[in-house]
């Protein structure tokens, strides 16, 4: 059995590469619904029946265990997935956001956080619905980054192009609440605008960026789901899937990862 790992793009490799530092020991099997992407500005309909989709594939392929490491699936199908279409027993999708809302207490200060995101992610208040559950997270500001994907996609995001649209939603998000002292990076693909971000915030503000929280995450996981760790196999292996052309995803995957990997197309 594998570890599933599921994004609409690219950035759920960062997500990935983090998981595999933190667990290199299990085998993993990525897939990408490039040709489909973005998800971040489709309907609550389409993204639940894509995720569906891609969760039921990797399903096929023999992963017990699976994560959406996309915020916007996450926020939008996840919860209807886990309570309508899988048993438990036999497969467990887990997601992002809780991870990374667990993570945000201890680094508050004023109580002020901000969420930027997709616009997707923010108008599915997911964020807002789970740091209601901490105590210690006062108020919850969150701000639609709908250019961001797309340039980080495009490879333009190291680009001075890209700071007029980075220091723009920047500017918008502390204008709704300047006592906002911590960020998190609500996109998987966003870790990849982070010294952009960091340059433009004040030195106080802590930023969390979601790869290592959710492989630290994953593995707690294991160790309390120990009927679910055993039945991993262990062969430090990755597959990597797309459903766009393989080669695109292989020349476009390098900005996220390292080091070369080998591609596979599928068609859904």
């Amino acid at each position: 059995m594998k570890i599933g790992v599921f994004d609409s793009g690219y950035g759920g490799l960062t997500i990935l590469e983090k998981i595999r530092e933190r667990l290199p020991q299990y085998d993993y099997l990525y897939l990408g619904d490039n040709a489909r992407a973005p998800y971040g500005t489709r309907s609550f309909e389409v993204i639940y029946e894509y995720t569906l989709q891609a969760v039921r594939w990797l399903e096929r392929q023999g992963c017990r265990l699976i994560i959406l490491a996309c915020n916007t699936a996450s926020a939008k199908a996840l919860r209807t997935i886990q309570q309508h279409d899988i048993h438990p027993d036999t497969l467990r999708v887990l997601g992002v956001i809780r991870p990374t809302v667990e993570a945000v207490p201890a680094l508050t200060k004023s109580g002020h956080v901000g969420v930027l995101a997709t616009p997707a992610t923010v108008s599915s208040e997911s964020y807002s619905l789970e740091l209601a559950k901490e105590e210690r997270v006062l108020a919850v500001t969150q701000q639609a980054c709908p250019m961001w994907v797309p340039l980080i996609e495009a490879g333009e995001h190291l680009s001075d192009g890209a700071d007029y649209f980075v220091e723009e939603y920047l500017q918008a998000i502390f204008a709704k609440d300047p006592q906002i002292d911590t960020l998190i990076l609500g996109c998987t693909h966003y870790p990849l605008l982070l010294e952009k971000i960091r340059s433009r915030v004040r030195s106080n503000i802590a930023i969390i960026a979601q790869g290592t929280i959710v492989a630290d995450s994953l593995a707690d996981y294991l160790s309390r789901h120990t009927d679910i760790a055993a039945a991993l196999s262990q062969n430090g292996t990755c597959r990597y899937i797309t459903t766009e052309s393989a080669d695109k995803f292989r020349d476009s995957a390098s900005v996220f990862l390292s080091t070369p990997i080998n591609v596979e197309h599928i068609e859904f």
